[in-house]
C-alpha cells in the first residue's frame, strides 16, 4: 500500500516531499491532500519537492502540473522543486508539458522563488 506524505507547514508555506516510488492512487492522494491543506491554511506558498522520486511517469508528471494548477486557484504560489536530471530528460522525451511551471534546483532556491513570487504577484504563463 502507498505510504503517507506529510504536509510541513513552514509560515505561510506549505512544503510537500515525494519520495520513493509513488503509484496513480497515491500521487491522486497527494493531489486531495494538498489542495485541501492549502484551502484550510490560506497558504500563499507551496513547494512541491520531487527530488526523492525515483521514476516520474507522464501520469505522475500530469498530476503534478495539475497540483500546481489547483494551488494557484486557490491562491497559493507554487514552485517545483528539486527535479533529478534523469527525470527531467524523461519528462522532456515523454512530451509532458511542464513550461508553466514555476522551478527551482532545491528547497532553499525554491523559497527565495516564492518570496519573489509573492511580492511580484506573477502568475506563471
Amino acid at each position: 500500500m502507498s505510504q503517507i506524505v506529510p504536509i510541513l507547514r513552514i509560515g505561510d508555506t506549505l512544503l510537500v516531499s515525494l519520495q520513493g516510488e509513488l503509484d496513480d492512487t497515491a500521487v491522486i492522494r497527494v493531489e486531495d491532500q494538498l489542495t485541501r491543506e492549502v484551502a484550510r491554511t490560506g497558504a500563499t506558498g507551496t513547494l512541491i519537492d520531487v527530488s526523492g522520486l525515483s521514476v516520474v511517469d507522464s501520469f505522475i508528471a500530469r498530476v503534478i502540473a495539475r497540483i500546481v494548477g489547483m494551488t494557484r486557484l486557490l491562491g497559493s504560489e507554487a514552485v517545483v522543486v528539486g527535479i533529478q536530471p534523469a527525470v527531467a530528460i524523461t519528462l522532456v522525451e515523454l512530451g509532458v508539458p511542464m513550461g508553466h511551471l514555476d522551478t527551482a534546483l532545491n528547497a532553499e532556491q525554491g523559497l527565495t522563488l516564492l518570496r519573489r513570487l509573492r511580492a511580484n504577484g506573477h502568475r506563471a504563463g
